[in-house]
């Protein structure tokens, strides 16, 4: 029995089963994923100004805007549980619900106390966006197409990031930076009602699970110790160069307008490389992308130290987002080959604290390595990581995955991956 619940064929153990068309997709996860990355991406470079309107320091508006990362990471179990028991649709529009809560409490704000709780609140709730929209593709998309699937999710994502700001612009003209909040909160409720308007995998209702979270985590600690060493590596991989970029280029002078040109360019390879990297991912596997995209990260981060002028920035910000690139879509689509189909939104919901933990704890290092010495050390400590992140990948990740088979090794140690890996 294979992942999807499908019976192999009796012949060599596979069955091939019919591409899946990604158009049909469209309307029920691609864009609902886009107009919520359009929210997010016209809200992310007003918040820490929203914080300095309030009163708050630098260092102080950056600890703030950390609390969306934190409340990520707080609500990743708990949306394992939520999406098992009341299925994707009915868990987005809870989630779509609470997050437009902590955004109207973050807009609404009086302190900058208030305005980080709001923030903690929307944060937790983007957990349950992304994980039922994870085991949504699970369910609806065979493994050997699950690449492309979970590439175009997270480029489509990518995509809307990426436009925020520019789509956001006039209201941030008219309101201030406090438009852009708004701007996520008519996206997070679009978004909502596009995906609660989805029909339910296969046609039925969503299973009730009955495990709790500690066990499943406890039953499979093997394997999110394994490959989640990777996935947490290659999170803070790709958070890191958010901060440790613009701080680097603030070292050798160059201006804002400047930093931001580099990073639309680095963008736009990035965005560039989304579908490519999902074709990449099921025609040669999860460990072939995952690997070469850390060590992108490793020779890109070892190199900055070296970038004393804009042209040698922008190089090293096109490579990492040639990297980060490369690499969407392969954490997503390594916990949906390996997720047990009895417990697979609450091991999701594990495995994605894997990543965010690396997404949250990236940015924080580069803080607190440069605080206690020079910036060039914070970016060797993340080439250093970007080795291992290779390394944990080349030993722990699969290779192509025909048709994966989830089985529960003996005495509950965790569970074994076994598939057919040309």
């Amino acid at each position: 029995m294979t992942l999807t619940g499908r019976p192999e064929s009796a012949d060599n153990g596979v069955r091939e089963e019919p591409r899946t068309r990604l158009r049909s997709m469209a309307l029920a996860v691609f864009v609902p994923s886009a107009v919520y990355g359009i929210g997010s991406g016209a809200a992310a470079p007003m918040l820490p100004l929203h914080a300095l309107e309030l009163g708050a320091s630098v260092g102080t508006a950056g600890v703030v805007v950390a609390m969306m990362g934190f409340g990520l990471i707080l609500g990743d179990l708990p949306a394992g549980w939520l999406v098992a028991r009341t299925g994707e649709r009915r868990a987005i529009a809870l989630g779509s619900l609470v997050c437009a809560l902590g955004l109207l409490i973050a807009i609404l704000a009086p302190t900058i106390a208030v305005f980080a709780l709001g923030l903690l609140i929307n944060g937790a709730a983007g957990a349950v966006w992304g994980l039922a929209r994870q085991t949504y593709v699970v369910a609806v998309v065979p493994g050997a197409d699950r690449g492309r699937a979970f590439s175009a999710l997270a480029g489509w994502m990518r995509f809307g990031f990426f436009t925020g700001p520019f789509l956001g612009a006039g209201a941030v003209h008219w309101l201030g930076p406090v438009g852009g909040l708004w701007i996520q909160f008519v996206a997070t409720v679009l978004g909502g009602v596009m995906v609660f308007a989805m029909p339910e995998p296969g046609g039925a209702p969503a299973v009730v699970s009955d495990h709790t979270i500690r066990s499943v985590v406890v039953q499979h600690r093997r394997l999110l110790g394994t490959l989640g060493l990777g996935a947490l590596l290659m999170g803070a991989a790709r958070a890191a160069r958010q901060s440790l970029l613009p701080l680097w280029a603030v070292h050798i002078g160059a201006d804002a307008a400047t930093t931001s040109l580099v990073f639309g360019i680095a963008g736009a390879v990035d965005v560039l490389m989304s579908y490519p990297s999902g074709i990449l991912l099921d025609r040669y596997g999860r460990r072939a992308i995952g690997v070469p995209a850390m060590i992108g990260f490793a020779i890109g981060y070892a190199v900055l130290p070296f970038a004393g002028s804009v042209g040698g920035l922008t190089a090293v910000a096109v490579l990492l987002g040639f990297a980060n690139g490369l690499s969407n879509g392969v954490i997503m689509t390594v916990g949906a080959d390996v997720a047990p189909p009895g417990q697979r939104a609450e091991f999701l919901g594990a495995w994605r604290l894997t990543h965010d933990i690396g997404m949250f704890a990236g940015p924080i290092a580069v803080g607190a390595i440069s605080a206690v010495t020079v910036l060039g050390a914070a970016a060797g400590a993340l080439a250093i990581a970007g080795v291992g992140g290779a390394a944990a990948m080349y030993r722990w990740f699969p290779g192509r995955v025909h048709a994966p088979v989830s089985v529960v090794e003996p005495g509950g140690t965790g569970l074994r991956h076994v598939a057919d890996q040309r």
